[in-house]
């Protein structure tokens, strides 16, 4: 072996032995057979250990037929190919027709055994269907690999031989080529690894090949022209040619896009990544396995390919280079030389041209295609994760820092996946590169390796810093998607509250943070680019002087060899601090999913599943103890004792905190259990007191997931009081609803809610406080018609604060501090008297205020309470019925858009216009930094240039010349010109990054302020995500790569045209090929862009829906886990991903499809041009120039590939900066300020209301929601308002704070009309108490004073006021207590009353309630109103309310209905007219509750 090895180091240059290839072939031979001997006695071995078995003969028997492949076939026919060429040699060696070995036993003995192993190959060959192998063997595929190898190896021999002997091509060197051409063809076909073989059983069946899950996951699938693809097709990509064919002719949408492959369906590889994790778990035995360890086992196969691909490729670069002195020489020396060694030597730089095109684009293709895999594996893991996240890890991690792990750090993962290449190819290049200098320079190479090293070495600290900056990037980006996630979910409050400026500069002030890093990071990443741009004239400068003092000869051959030496060794060495840089932001993004997949998750054992048949109790709880925070000493709830039987009915009350929702919790196993039994018998629907509602139609958010039964469909809705809402929706069940239900009325998203439920046709029902979002009628007919109705065989566990549901229950328990306090039927309750009486006291009082008011109102005639309070309405008015929608913003849109509300993303369409690309250049200072970056750019190239062009001149073409100049005024001249150049680089570097990020800021601002601007409806028709996508990966593209994208295509383009110059300086003639192909270029280019970009957009659209679909999922994982819907959402992920893949794979696909067409014309004008030089007389040309000319020749191919690969990305890149300007050009709302009509300081003083011929639509094609209102609300006074869901009462409340602006007429509040006003002036003068109670994460401070307007005094006063005071004193952090994402850590009774003390603080003249009790129970509403009575004694006070007794004591009382008056006056007379519409609303409220009074009075 050792004399092989020093054959291969000495034999290069000078041939000493001319056996060389022979010995390096035996060898191989000898290693083929011994393995195939091995691995032959291992099988013989267990076929004689075990019997056949009889089953698989039987099989055998009924297999009838095969379907042969034309990759087995091509494989048996390269096979014959090679061993007719082999038996050719050694007959031709048999009868003296020698080889260049001079020893004939070495000769023969390699024929021989090159013959024996092709025979054993095709034997091997003819059994595989035989025995039925999917893929060939993989000692096969080695074997054609390794061939392949020697193949090249032998080729580079032959050719070297004949140019050293001037020596003709013979016979043998003939069939050694067509030798390498077949071992071409196999090493393809070992790459692929499948035969294609179809196998046929007796009954037509295919052979099962996949799992059951998949096959049957495949055969809803199309077929995927990439997974049928020949092996000439997958080289040359030509399977994307019809996908073009459609691109060129329309712009694509997402249904012409071909499906992935199997393969890479995101079902298959969410599975295998499965697999790979049980593996690592099942060998470590850790409870969280290494992801680092799984991501190898399931990355590792394709990851060997694509690295065998990447050598191949970074080898066949590195033969242009050492061929250069070679071919110096031969123009030097044309006279003795033959034409034909000329040719061949021509035929040599493109052979390893093509060998590196077609390597070089496969590699790439392979390792996009791999980040694809890992991509749609990790995300879907991620995904599943997160619906099982127990409620502590859910706290820790809000939904914006979880969605940033989905979006930008799986990102980030799937680049270094990219970049995973680079590390095999970084030893070898430099191998390499040493080894060409070795033979050129001898000992020089030593300084070159010394200076690369140096260069190297200077990464290290600099990579260090760039990780320290990612990590600090990272997590001020999470801070501001976490906070913009925030806003844009609780953007209405915002709005109402007038707090828009306090979150902009919030906002702005994380965006500063993160600049700074940003800043710092892009700084330092200049500061690298000049490091590298300046290292191959830092190499060559070490090594030529060092040259100089050891007395080496240089040529011009050399000198030029040396320089293509270093300008491929820029290659490493550039790659090196990317390669670095993404290792540290993929170390760091994987550290982030790592620890995100290993949070704690909700105890799989918390809750006992006992079958039907042997269960007495549907729910049972012994002895339990829970905890929302184990941490904490005192857990949420304790010594919990429950036994519920089938059918039974058991309500849940008690006052705001008291644990009424966790005990619903710890029995869907949401609570972590820390002591006792859970036991359930039968399946679980559960009804959240927060709606959750699902984007789509109201049909689908019933049925979630279930199939249709239209009977028991149309029992369900009739039973949920929905028919009439379906009435009302033009598009009826098929209406689509928005993000989070935010068309719906509260009412109508509750109700949806237990529509869901009820179809669902459990055992157990678990509803949370079902009723506090609907108005009584709709509460009592749902209490009658679903929970005793239709549900009246089911067991219910019911949350309520409305005390007339309780004496139906069979059972009341009565929560208090953690602990059922009381439990027993309602008379018992009433008997004890320990604390249950409180509750039902608060509602007798209240219905007795309303029997009261109802039966003065009979007898005596109240005179009305303001003279004007009927003046402008005429209760005789005829009201028409008609169709309306809900009160919410853009729901009539529905009816116009076959009820669908949010649209389907938009696009652009067509070409990225020049207009596009100005507007960004254009967009910091009009684009003063462009020309002086060009000018850079320029001056860079042409010192470089100089700088080479001076060596090539200065260095005589032989040894035998002297240098035109002394070594040290030329190495001078060299120095001054390179670092020159270098200078250039650095300052280019800077004004990218200065520019760059200035305008990625600029941009940002302008689309924030665009956003927060925006008027309500636009948020209503706008998911969240798409906006979060905006702000966080379009954002991060312009923050990080676009300045450098964009630089590139001027970079590149400047290189293309100084080796152009540099060419054509030598052989004009040169420019009548490159002209012509340059235009073939531009027509690929011209033909691709259509398609590329729309596959481009079509991915950043598809994007958005993954993100949105998996906050959605986050913000319902109780609910989908109470319903057992995992696995359904689950595979409506992976759908989504497979709906991203696809455009997303097509798109890197048609970039690897252009390139590769570009990579062969460019090869094409390399060899033409060196035949030129081959062929032109001797003299014409100056040897040494031409040398230079081949020296950035063989960069032609990278260089033309990288122009239009730089203009393809930064157009892909482009589309960022195009949607991102797409929200920076919103429509806005009204202005907050308008200083010329500014309301007096003390305005509105009395708070009178005046309502002049309002009318509201939502578009100008749309009916009217709100028709000619027209009333006057008094100053001072209380009105109520009152109606059905769905009549208008939130959009007259909208009204009054213009988040909705009237078509016609006005409202005039104290004598100004509100439209003539800026919005600031409005909503900060008003105060509401809205329906859905938002707080922001931050501290209970915080979310009480956000404009931090008021002392702590004040704000304790509020807390006192508002019931708050002894919760909040009994935390150890008062007023800085903790408030997580959504205020999740405080009830939703707390959370209304957090609303109430906002309020109480803001003082405001006039206060608007919007259903602002509903969720507390009847004691603590019973406190509210008294506060509220007491705090706006004098003031307005606006209540829409579903209790009835909140207005009954109201002055006045509006009754709209479709959007109009019904009726208008003070409660006392309304109820004189018995066919008044309140009346009826009091004799229903008054009629229920009836029996409760009665009951109430005995016990008292």
């Amino acid at each position: 072996m050792s004399r092989i090895l020093q054959g291969l180091w000495t034999a290069w240059p000078e041939m000493n032995s001319p056996c060389l290839r022979e010995q390096v072939s035996i060898s191989f031979q000898l290693c083929f057979l011994g393995i195939l001997l091995l691995v032959s006695l291992r099988k013989l071995g267990r076929f004689l250990g075990k019997r056949s078995n009889a089953a698989d003969q039987a099989a055998d028997r009924h297999m009838i037929g095969k379907k042969s492949s034309i990759i087995y076939r091509s494989s048996i026919v390269c096979t014959a190919i090679v061993l007719g060429t082999h038996l050719l040699m050694l007959l031709m060696s048999v009868y003296g027709d020698n080889a260049t070995c001079r020893s004939k036993t070495q000769a023969f003995s390699s024929e021989i055994m090159q013959v024996v192993s092709w025979a054993v190959t095709l034997i091997v060959l003819y059994k595989i269907p035989e025995k039925k192998c999917m893929k060939f063997p993989w000692i096969l595929r080695a074997w054609w690999m390794c061939n392949f190898l020697l193949s090249i190896f032998c080729t580079t021999l032959d050719i070297n031989y004949v140019m050293t002997y001037h020596g003709h091509l013979r016979t043998r060197d003939f069939l050694n080529f067509l030798c390498l051409l077949a071992s071409m063809g196999l090493f393809s076909i070992s790459v692929r690894g499948k035969t294609g073989i179809v196998f046929s059983n007796a009954n037509g069946m295919r052979e099962p090949l996949l799992t059951e899950k998949v096959e049957k996951h495949a055969e809803s699938r199309r077929e995927s022209p990439y997974g049928k693809a020949t092996l000439l097709q997958l080289i040359t990509f030509s399977w994307l040619n019809p996908l073009f064919a459609v691109g060129i002719k329309k712009p694509l949408e997402q249904n012409d896009v071909p499906d992935v492959d199997i393969k890479d369906s995101a079902a298959f590889l969410s599975r295998s990544f499965s697999d790979r994790l049980k593996q690592v778990k099942d060998k470590g035995g850790a409870k969280n396995p290494s992801i680092y360890r799984a991501i190898f086992f399931f990355i590792r196969k394709k990851a060997a390919i694509n690295a065998l691909f990447a050598v191949a490729s970074a080898g066949a670069s590195y033969v242009g280079p050492y061929l250069i002195d070679d071919f110096v020489n031969f123009l030097t020396d044309k006279k003795s030389r033959s034409l034909e060694s000329g040719y061949l030597l021509a035929l040599a730089f493109l052979g390893a041209k093509m060998v590196e095109t077609v390597a070089q684009r496969q590699w790439i293709f392979g390792a996009r295609q791999l980040g694809l895999r890992l991509r749609a594996a990790l995300i879907s893991h991620i995904y599943k994760k997160g619906l099982v996240l127990s409620s502590q890890s859910r706290q820790s991690r809000t939904s914006g820092e979880i969605i940033n792990i989905m979006s930008v750090d799986i990102q980030r993962i799937t680049d270094f996946i990219w970049y995973l290449n680079v590390i095999w190819m970084l030893p070898i290049q430099i191998s390499l590169a040493m080894y060409i200098l070795h033979t050129n320079l001898g000992l020089g190479y030593v300084a070159a390796l010394a200076a690369t090293s140096t260069v190297m070495a200077c990464n290290i600290p600099l990579t260090r810093t760039q990780k320290r900056y990612q990590s600090k990037i990272m997590e001020a980006k999470d801070r501001r998607m976490k906070s913009t996630s925030e806003v844009l979910r609780n953007m209405k409050t915002i709005k109402l509250q007038a707090w828009d400026n306090q979150f902009l500069n919030k906002l702005e002030s994380l965006r500063r943070i993160e600049y700074e890093w940003l800043w710092k990071s892009q700084r330092l990443g200049a500061l690298s680019g000049f490091i590298f741009w300046g290292s191959p004239t830092f190499i060559s400068i070490v090594t030529f002087g060092a040259c100089m003092l050891m007395g080496i000869e240089l040529t011009a051959g050399r000198v030029l060899a040396a320089l293509a030496t270093f300008r491929m060794l820029q290659d490493p060495i550039f790659g090196l601090p990317d390669l670095l840089n993404v290792i540290a932001q993929g170390k760091v993004s994987a550290d982030r999913v790592a620890s995100y997949l290993q949070e704690d998750e909700i105890q799989q054992d918390a809750i006992e599943y006992i079958p039907k048949n042997q269960a007495q109790f549907d729910v049972e709880i012994v002895n339990a103890t829970f905890s929302w925070n184990p941490d904490l000493m005192t857990p949420t709830l304790s010594n919990i004792e429950l036994k519920v039987k089938r059918g039974m009915k058991v309500a849940i009350c008690g006052t705001v905190g008291s644990g009424k929702s966790s005990l619903l919790s710890c029995i869907l196993g949401e609570i972590e259990k820390l002591s006792g039994q859970v036991k359930i018998s039968g399946t679980k629907a559960y009804v959240p007191q927060s709606p959750w509602i699902l984007t789509g139609n109201i049909k689908d958010n019933i049925l979630f997931g279930n199939p249709y039964d239209p009977d028991k469909y149309d029992r369900t809705v009739k039973s949920c009081a929905m028919v009439k809402d379906f009435e009302l929706f033009s598009a009826g069940d098929l209406t689509e609803i928005g993000e989070r239900g935010i068309n719906m009325s509260g009412g109508q998203k509750q109700r949806i809610q237990i529509a869901r439920a009820v179809y669902q046709d459990a055992d157990i029902y678990l509803l949370d406080d079902p009723f506090s979002a609907v108005d009584a009628h709709t509460g009592a007919q749902l209490f009658a018609d679903c929970l005793m109705g239709m549900l009246k065989d089911k067991t219910i566990l019911y949350v309520t604060h409305q005390v007339e549901f309780l004496p139906a229950a069979d059972l009341i328990l009565v929560m208090r501090d953690g602990r059922i306090a009381q439990a027993g039927k309602f008379e018992d309750l009433l008997k004890q008297n320990i604390g249950f009486e409180v509750l039902v006291g608060a509602h007798s009082e209240a219905l007795e205020s309303i029997l009261t008011v109802e039966n003065s109102s009979r007898t005596t005639q109240d005179p009305t309470a303001d003279g004007e309070s009927n003046r402008d309405f005429d209760p005789t008015d005829e009201l028409p019925l008609r169709k309306h929608d809900s009160e919410h913003d853009l729901s009539l849109e529905i009816s116009e858009k076959e009820g669908k509300l949010v649209q389907d993303e938009e696009r652009e369409k067509g070409s990225i216009g020049k207009e596009v690309y100005w507007s960004y250049i254009t967009t910091v200072k009009g684009g003063a930094l462009i020309p002086i970056i060009l000018m850079a750019q320029s001056s860079f190239q042409i010192l470089q240039v100089s700088s080479n062009y001076w060596m090539a001149w200065v260095f005589p073409p032989t040894s035998d010349a002297e240098p035109v100049y002394k070594l040290d005024i030329i190495l001078l001249v060299y120095v001054l010109l390179a670092v020159g150049s270098a200078l250039c680089v650095l300052l280019r570097a800077m004004l990218v990054a200065v520019a760059g990020l200035w305008t990625a800021q600029t941009l940002f601002t302008k689309m924030l302020r665009s956003i927060l601007r925006a008027p309500m409806a636009f948020f209503d028709s706008t998911p969240t995500g798409r906006i979060l996508n905006r702000a966080s990966t379009d954002q991060s593209v312009l923050d990080m790569e676009m300045p450098g994208k964009l630089g590139w295509c001027a970079f590149s383009i400047i290189q293309l045209l100084g080796t152009i110059a540099v060419m054509s300086q030598v052989a004009w003639e040169v420019f009548v090929i490159f002209i012509p192909v340059t235009a073939v270029c531009i027509w690929y280019q011209q033909y691709y862009i259509p398609t590329a970009r729309e596959l481009a957009r079509l991915s950043g659209i598809q994007r958005a829906p993954i993100l949105h679909h998996f906050a959605e999922s986050l913000a319902g994982a109780a609910t989908i886990r109470a319903f057992d819907q995992e696995d359904r959402f689950s595979d409506g992920n992976l759908g989504l991903i497979d709906n991203h893949s696809r455009p997303w794979f097509h798109n890197v696909s048609a970039m690897e499809w252009l390139s590769f067409r570009l990579n062969l014309l460019s090869n094409f004008v390399f060899a033409f041009s060196l035949v030129l030089l081959v062929s032109l007389p001797e003299g014409m040309i100056n040897p040494s120039i031409a040398g230079l000319a081949v020296t950035y020749g063989i960069n032609l191919n990278v260089l033309q590939a990288s122009v239009i690969w730089n203009l393809c990305n930064a157009e892909n890149k482009m589309i960022s900066f195009e949607r991102i300007v797409q929200y920076s050009n919103l429509a806005s709302e009204a202005a907050l300020l308008i200083e010329d009509s500014r309301p007096p300081s003390n305005w509105p003083e009395m708070g009178k209301i005046c309502f002049r011929n309002l009318q509201i639509r939502y578009a100008e094609h749309l009916p009217s929601v709100l028709k000619n209102i027209t009333c006057t609300f008094p100053g001072r006074r209380k009105i109520g308002v009152v109606g059905r869901t769905g009549s208008g009462k939130s959009t007259l409340i909208q009204a009054i704070f213009r988040i909705v602006e009237p078509r016609e007429g006005s409202i005039i509040i104290d004598d100004v009309d509100i439209s003539k006003i800026g919005l600031h002036d409005l909503r900060s003068r008003l105060s509401i108490i809205p329906q859905d109670p938002t707080m922001f994460e931050g501290t209970v401070r915080g979310n009480l004073d956000p404009l931090e307007q008021y002392s702590d005094r004040e704000v304790w006063e509020a807390l006192e006021k508002c019931q708050l005071v002894d919760i909040i004193r009994g935390k150890e952090e008062k007023l800085d207590s903790t408030v997580v994402e959504n205020g999740e850590n405080w009830s939703v009774g707390q959370r209304q009353l957090f609303c109430l003390g906002r309020a109480l603080l803001k003082k405001s003249s006039i206060l608007v309630l919007d259903e602002a009790t509903a969720s507390v129970d009847s004691a603590t509403d019973g406190v509210i109103q008294k506060v509220i009575n007491q705090e706006f004694k004098n003031r307005t006070v606006v209540t829409i309310a579903h209790r009835i007794h909140t207005v009954i004591d109201s002055d006045l009382v509006l009754v709209l209905s479709d959007g109009r008056i019904a009726e208008f006056d003070s409660p006392a007379k309304l109820l004189e007219r018995e066919n008044s519409f309140f009346s009826k609303l009091i004799r229903e409220y008054s009629m229920r509750s009836q029996c409760l009074s009665s009951i109430a009075h005995l016990n008292s």
